[in-house]
């Protein structure tokens, strides 16, 4: 998991180029134009997700995970408290759901709060529970990324 402020990626740029090339998206999008829905950035392999909604209770969020893609959480407007683990031998509180690639677990968690401007990018070793509130209900604007993770090994998932 990294979490850090759009004004930084340049530390990340070495690490992979279809991450350094969603960051760059985030940095250079004006996402207050921007209608929420799916924009391809490179077909399959790197679109965004663009949310408007209310952040919610704890008790109304799970742990979830991803096999097939890289999350990068960036909060165009607003903050939110976003729980995470690292997955070890949480129990699944769902099947994976291939189509979706979406699994749910339960178990103990962390949290980040996830200002304007920040992102965090969570791999599939990294459990995610996003759009906590964090005293009350608030409208976020918030931008999902999804880049195709492409391992041999899901062992853990």
């Amino acid at each position: 998991m990294i979490l850090d402020n759009i004004t930084n990626i340049y530390l990340y740029s070495e690490i992979n180029p279809a991450i350094a090339k969603a960051l760059q998206y985030l940095k250079e999008t004006n996402f207050g134009k921007e209608k929420p829905g799916k924009k391809e950035i490179d077909g399959d392999n790197i679109f965004s997700i663009i949310n408007h909604y209310n952040t919610r209770h704890l008790e109304d969020c799970r742990l979830e995970a991803h096999r097939s893609y890289i999350d990068i959480h960036y909060m165009a407007e607003g903050s939110e408290l976003i729980g995470h683990a690292i997955l070890s031998d949480q129990e699944a509180a769902t099947e994976y759901d291939a189509e979706n690639d979406f699994i749910l677990y339960s178990g103990g968690k962390n949290y980040l709060r996830l200002e304007e401007g920040e992102f965090a990018v969570f791999f599939p070793s990294d459990l995610h529970m996003p759009g906590l509130m964090i005293n009350k209900p608030a409208a976020v604007k918030k931008v999902v990324i999804k880049v195709k993770y492409q391992l041999i090994n899901y062992a853990l998932i």
